[in-house]
């Protein structure tokens, strides 16, 4: 039988198209993930964040999470969640993060409660290297009017915090030295949080001078979650998890997200990240922080981690 060029083209192709086939598939590695506790809480509690790590790393083969540990160990960690301002805790973060070799391509980031915020903080000031998809789990993104309950091991270290709140949340000597300060928005003097609270305005761009790189970056996500907890005892207002607070001036009526001005005006980008179907909002009928494993791994890990 005479091979002609044409039929020996054919032939090459086959036996190309079969070593390829027998060739092992590569799988892609997962996308790394970064982990930010809450109040009261550490990078490594076995009965909570250490938990979650262990769950996401079993549901995610091969996934490599980073929880961070803002201190030399957990129990500074704790403390400084408390102690620590919030502009230096998110410093501290970036160092980190920006220093993990693991992470400069990119990953997807989870907050809770407080590390909500302060991993949104981590996005708007530093992004290098870059966060993908942001999960906020009962994060306070328009600051609180009130801390009723505490949650977490250290419960004394969060009476203390309620207690300085309560004599002058706007205070230098508070601002300065307690990171819950640094969330507090008082809507009956919004003259005084924006003058002298020394984080929150500035990461929801609410000073005179916008900052058009914080807007960039947020917008830079491929999906921006919020989680809700409807029976939040600790958030005040819980709708603060969703960008909503009190209208001004008083502290009884809430606004929702898309009712407030800065939404309107659109200075993070919230309204157009809405409009590209990148926004989320996700609620958990419980109390602060109170979801099941199965929640989680349906709501969470699967179609935002994973």
């Amino acid at each position: 039988i005479t091979v002609t060029g044409k039929m020996m083209k054919v032939l090459l192709a086959i036996c190309v198209v079969a070593l390829v086939s027998a060739l092992p598939v590569q799988k892609a590695e997962p996308t790394p993930i970064v982990l930010w506790h809450g109040m009261g809480d550490d990078c490594c509690n076995p009965l909570s964040m250490g938990r979650i790590k262990k769950f996401i790393e079993e549901s995610i083969p091969g996934v490599y999470v980073h929880s961070l540990m803002i201190g030399s160990n957990p129990g500074t960690d704790s403390s400084n969640g408390f102690f620590m301002t919030a502009n230096d805790q998110v410093a501290f973060a970036c160092n980190q993060i920006t220093n993990d070799p693991k992470l400069q391509g990119g990953f997807h980031a989870v907050g809770f409660s407080q590390g909500g915020q302060f991993l949104r903080g981590y996005v708007e000031r530093c992004n290098t290297p870059a966060v993908k998809n942001l999960v906020t789990v009962g994060g306070q993104h328009q600051g609180i009017f009130g801390l009723p309950r505490c949650f977490g091991a250290n419960h004394t270290l969060c009476e203390i915090a309620r207690k300085l709140l309560n004599q002058g949340a706007y205070l230098s000597a508070i601002q300065n030295h307690l990171a819950q300060a640094n969330y507090w928005k008082d809507p009956l003097d919004l003259t005084a949080y924006l003058k002298h609270n020394t984080f929150l305005p500035d990461i929801n761009n609410e000073l005179e001078v916008k900052n058009e790189t914080y807007k960039a970056n947020l917008m830079h996500l491929d999906n921006f979650v919020m989680v809700k907890f409807n029976k939040d005892s600790m958030v005040q207002p819980r709708e603060s998890s969703w960008f909503g607070f009190y209208a001004d001036n008083q502290d009884k009526v809430v606004q929702s997200m898309e009712e407030t001005e800065d939404y309107k005006e659109d200075v993070l980008g919230l309204r157009e990240l809405k409009a590209g179907g990148k926004l989320h909002f996700l609620d958990v009928d419980g109390d602060h922080l109170r979801f099941s494993d199965d929640w989680f791994l349906e709501n969470i890990i699967k179609p935002f981690l994973a």
